[in-house]
């Protein structure tokens, strides 16, 4: 690779990383106490683990819906055969 290649290799990536930092959430605490700390860090993983549940329950509800909806597909198709 050339200067100038290397140059525009390195930009691209000093870019990418300055758009990664400044989209990243980040949060720096001055803790007084270790009580504090633990208090913060628990709250921390009980939002992690809420957002966890909430995503997994909007994926039960889709499966079950479609369950459902193919359950009736069944059914229906089962008295068309017959009649």
């Amino acid at each position: 690779m050339s200067l100038n290649q290397n140059l525009a290799f390195y930009k691209s990536r000093l870019n990418k990383i300055n758009f990664y930092n400044e989209n990243k959430k980040m949060f720096y605490c001055n803790f007084k106490s270790s009580e504090e700390k633990k208090s913060f860090y628990q709250k921390k993983k009980l939002e992690m683990l809420n957002y966890i549940k909430d995503s997994l329950e909007r994926k039960i509800a889709s499966v079950s819906a479609s369950i459902e909806v193919l359950e009736n597909q069944i059914s229906r198709d089962k008295v068309e055969v017959s009649s």
